[in-house]
C-alpha cells in the first residue's frame, strides 16, 4: 500500500475547540464544517464535536443532509442560503437555519410557505462586498422581511474581511456598522470568525463562527494542536554529485556531493507543486529541506546535513505537515494559505483517525 496518508486527531480538535471557547465563554458556537470540514472529513469533525458545538455551519444543503443523516440534532446554519427555490422544502424538512443575502431567497421561502416560522439570518454587507444586503438599508430590509414572512425568526450576521491581517484597521469599522444596523431589530447576532473572536472581543455578540481555528491551522490561536498530520515515507536514497540537477527542469543543482531522500508524496496527493526549495519536512527527529520541483507522486529532500543521515533508509516516516512542521508554514512557502492545502488532499491519500 502506498504510504502517503493523513492522520486525524479527535483529541486535537476537541483541544482547539476548548481554546476557542475560552476566548468567548458566554457565546454559542457555530462549528464551521463546510468543504468537508476544511478537508478533515465532515463525519469526523461533526462526530468529534457533537457534544460540544452548539450548532454546525455548512455551505450547502447536501452538507446539511449529511449531518442530519449522522443523527445530529443541533441547529445547522446554511451559510450561503438557498441556491434554488427547490431547496426550500428540503431546508424546512431538515429544520435548517438559513442565511438570507438577496431578495430572491426571501421570495422562494414565501412561495414555499409564507406562514412557516423560518429561522433566518440576514446577512449584512458591512464592507467585505461579497454577499449581503447593504448595512445602511437594514431598516427597510427588516420591514419588508416581516411583511413577507410574519412568523420568521430573524437574526443578523456579517463577515469580517480583515480580522486576521496584521495591520488591520477595517474590522473596527465593520463592527461599528454592524452595531448600528442591528441594534434596533436583531434577535441574535453573529459576526466573529476565528480571527475576530481572538482579536476583537467586541465582535463576539451571541454566536461566533470559528472555522480554521478549530483545525489548528492559524498562528493566531496559541497552544493550538494540528488536527491533520500529513505523512508519508522515504522510498529511496540517492547520491548526487556536485553540479548535478534534481527533478523536472533540474531547477535545483547540488553545490556539493549530496544525499537525497525520495519521499512518496506530491501534488497528486495534495502537496502543493509550487512549494519552494528549502521548505522543511520532518524525519528521524529533525527537519530537512525539500529540493527541486515537487512532482505528482514524489518529492526530494536533502538529508546531507541531517543528524541521523546515515540511519535514514527507505521506510523512514516523514511528516509533511502536522505537529513539527505547520501547515501554515508550508502554505507560505507555496504562496498560498493553509485553507487551500487542507482542502486539497486527494482521494488516493489514506485516512486514519485517532
Amino acid at each position: 500500500m502506498r504510504p502517503c496518508k493523513i492522520r486525524l486527531s479527535r483529541a486535537a480538535l476537541q483541544h482547539n475547540f476548548a481554546l476557542i471557547k475560552a476566548y468567548a465563554p458566554q457565546c454559542r458556537i457555530w462549528a464551521v464544517v463546510k468543504a468537508n470540514a476544511y478537508g478533515h472529513g465532515l463525519r469526523f469533525a461533526a462526530e468529534t464535536l457533537a457534544d460540544r458545538a452548539d450548532g454546525f455551519a455548512v455551505a450547502c444543503v447536501e452538507e446539511a443532509e449529511s449531518l442530519r443523516a449522522l443523527g445530529l440534532a443541533q441547529p445547522i446554519l446554511l451559510l450561503e442560503g438557498l441556491f434554488s427555490p427547490q431547496e426550500a422544502q428540503t431546508a424546512r424538512s431538515l429544520q435548517l437555519e438559513l442565511v438570507i443575502h438577496r431578495y430572491e431567497q426571501l421570495q422562494w421561502l414565501v412561495e414555499c410557505d409564507a406562514d412557516y416560522p423560518w429561522r433566518l439570518w440576514v446577512k449584512l454587507d458591512t464592507g467585505m462586498h461579497r454577499l449581503g444586503f447593504a448595512w445602511s438599508d437594514s431598516k427597510v430590509l427588516i420591514q419588508r422581511l416581516r411583511k413577507l414572512l410574519p412568523r420568521a425568526q430573524v437574526h443578523a450576521l456579517s463577515h469580517l474581511a480583515c480580522a486576521d491581517e496584521e495591520n488591520d484597521r477595517f474590522t473596527p469599522i465593520q463592527i461599528e456598522r454592524f452595531e448600528r444596523a442591528t441594534v434596533p431589530w436583531a434577535a441574535q447576532r453573529s459576526l466573529a470568525n476565528t480571527a475576530g473572536l481572538i482579536r476583537y472581543p467586541n465582535s463576539h455578540y451571541d454566536w461566533v463562527r470559528p472555522g480554521i481555528g478549530l483545525y489548528g491551522a492559524t498562528d493566531l490561536l496559541r497552544q493550538r494542536q494540528a488536527v491533520m498530520h500529513f505523512l508519508s515515507e522515504v522510498i529511496a536514497i540517492k547520491q548526487v554529485g556536485a553540479g548535478e540537477g534534481v527533478g523536472y527542469g533540474l531547477d535545483w543543482v547540488a553545490g556539493r556531493p549530496s544525499i537525497l531522500a525520495v519521499v512518496a508524496a506530491g501534488y497528486g496527493d495534495g502537496y502543493p507543486r509550487h512549494t519552494a526549495s528549502g521548505t522543511p519536512v520532518w524525519l528521524a527527529g529533525a527537519t530537512a529541506p525539500i529540493v527541486g520541483r515537487v512532482s505528482m507522486d514524489m518529492l526530494c529532500v536533502d538529508i546531507t546535513d541531517h543528524p541521523a543521515r546515515d540511519g535514514i533508509q527507505p521506510g523512514e516516516s516523514v511528516e509533511l505537515w502536522g505537529d513539527q512542521v505547520s501547515v501554515t508554514l508550508v502554505a507560505q512557502q507555496a504562496g498560498t494559505i493553509a485553507y487551500e492545502l487542507l482542502c486539497a488532499i486527494t482521494e488516493r491519500v489514506h485516512r486514519e483517525e485517532s
